[in-house]
């Protein structure tokens, strides 16, 4: 993880990366506890035999799902030492550009795209590009508001 000791310093990283976040499993729990929070159960998410005759060949995640980790990717990537918390304040591009198959790993690359200040601190637009472990492509490519507080 990259630390950075103010908020201001990265008003000087636009256009720069901030850091990639750790990896994360995609079981089948996890997408079944998905399913469930969101009502989404269609079968290419969670009915391993007839997916298993399908066209990725497996059970794979809800897009949302994989958008859903924006927030612990965004925590083992990088933080900023004198802030006190930080809010998502919405989301302007997203795209789900490939599958991510149970038993996969995923993680993020995380550019700053925007810093502005704001009354108590910065809003920062962020680009997640979350890869798959192993694959070439990208599963989901996300530009995220954040609103950081000192």
């Amino acid at each position: 993880m990259r630390t950075f000791d103010r908020l201001a310093e990265l008003q000087s990283l636009v256009g720069a990366p901030l850091g990639t976040s750790e990896w994360v499993l995609i079981e089948q729990t996890r997408i079944d506890r998905f399913a469930a929070a969101t009502e989404d159960h269609q079968w290419i998410h969670t009915d391993a035999e007839r997916a298993a005759a399908g066209p990725f060949g497996a059970t794979i995640a809800h897009g949302f799902l994989t958008l859903s980790l924006l927030p612990v990717f965004f925590q083992t990537a990088f933080a900023v030492a004198d802030t006190r918390m930080g809010i998502n304040y919405g989301l302007n591009r997203v795209r789900f550009t490939a599958p991510v198959p149970v038993g996969s790993r995923v993680r993020a690359h995380m550019r700053l795209l925007a810093y502005e200040p704001i009354a108590g601190g910065a809003q920062l637009t962020v680009e997640a590009t979350v890869e798959r472990e192993g694959a070439d492509k990208p599963v989901c490519v996300a530009v995220s508001l954040t609103r950081r507080y000192l």
